[in-house]
């Protein structure tokens, strides 16, 4: 790897936790009861927004969402995919996680939970949207707040930026495909059209313009790009919480008649988080990983993409959507379990790397 890359691996990774990561559930929530209440005493605004809409995208929110993610896919560097030969065994059980585990497990999890158990508590109407929404959010593995897991695990920075890039890569490929199998699997019309739409909205343009934009930064030194970064920070943290806003104004009168419903579409997120980060965490040990590798690998496979999941499922469903609501419960839990799995392997570091099969 350069050493410019090395030298962003760094920057990105060593940062001090900003106030909203730290507090991402708190705002998160405001942001739910602001919207529930502009939605109802401000109904006319609101409905006007959600029929600004190109070829079933809604233009308000795929503005938001651009401000949202591209300053995160400026952070992902590709150079950084010449390192994966450094530690092929980490890089493989990420990739089984993500790709082969974590989707699946989710469709598995959604049809036992939202189908079966939980079937009596929710609207009728909404059973198959909350399981897409379910799916929308496994389906694809985080690229931004990886890295602020990785740095509190103490783990590899290189790595952490390997896997982010990798996944980013596949998840161009793959992502439309994989969404589209798991939703006719769970008997649910998939819109290949708005789908596809979807991914080069959402994935394919963005990742391109980030990217230009980082060379072009990297182009006037490492110290305009930092200054460049903590500028657009604010950007994205507004449009992310405008963006939860506007859903949860649509979503409003649902909440208020059933309140149980943002709890249940809790469980089964929260057994997957748990389930595939301790997964990812045994098989690294089981391979011979150093701990500072098993931890981004065990980090990446429990967080997802959620701005992605939320971009996708209002496109696909709509704004009122119970898809939409499901990939929204995913932000309300992430910062909270991913402290937890952070401590948890932070704690369990003496027990992973006792034991013959681990590499010195």
């Amino acid at each position: 790897m350069s050493a410019q890359c090395e030298v962003v691996a760094k920057t990105v990774t060593g940062l001090p936790m900003s106030r909203f990561e730290r507090y991402l559930t708190l705002w998160v929530c405001f942001c739910i009861m602001a919207g529930i209440g502009l939605g109802q005493f401000m109904p006319a605004p609101f409905y006007t927004l959600s029929t600004m809409e190109i070829a079933r995208v809604n233009v308000p929110v795929g503005l938001l969402i651009w401000v949202m993610i591209i300053p995160m896919l400026i952070k992902v560097d590709f150079g950084a995919l010449y390192d994966l030969k450094q530690h092929v065994r980490g890089i493989g059980v990420t990739l089984f996680v993500n790709w082969l585990v974590k989707p699946f497990s989710m469709a598995f999890l959604g049809w036992l939970f939202v189908r079966h158990l939980f079937t009596p508590l929710l609207p009728p109407d909404q059973i198959d949207s909350y399981l897409a929404g379910l799916i929308l959010l496994a389906a694809a593995p985080c690229t931004a707040m990886v890295f602020v897991w990785s740095r509190l695990s103490h783990g590899d920075p290189l790595f952490t930026l390997s896997q982010v890039a990798l996944n980013d890569t596949i998840m161009v490929f793959a992502f439309a495909p994989l969404v589209g199998l798991l939703l006719g699997i769970s008997a649910i019309t998939v819109p290949w059209e708005t789908l596809l739409t979807s991914v080069v909205l959402y994935i394919v343009l963005p990742l391109a313009l980030a990217q230009v934009w980082r060379k072009w930064l990297l182009g006037h030194g490492q110290a305009h790009f930092d200054a460049t970064m903590d500028a657009l920070e604010p950007w994205s943290i507004g449009a992310l919480l405008a963006t939860l806003v506007l859903l949860f104004a649509f979503q409003g009168k649902a909440i208020l008649q059933q309140p149980l419903v943002i709890a249940l579409l809790a469980v089964p997120i929260l057994i997957q988080v748990l389930c595939n980060a301790a997964l990812a965490y045994w098989l690294n040990r089981v391979v011979g990983e150093k701990h500072s590798i098993a931890c981004p690998s065990a980090l990446i496979g429990a967080s997802n993409f959620f701005e992605l999941a939320v971009a996708t499922a209002i496109s696909l469903f709509g704004f009122e959507s119970g898809a939409a609501l499901a990939t929204v419960v995913g932000v309300l839990i992430e910062v909270p379990v991913m402290l937890f799995v952070v401590k948890a392997v932070n704690a369990s570091k003496i027990w992973y790397e006792r034991g013959s099969t681990l590499s010195p």
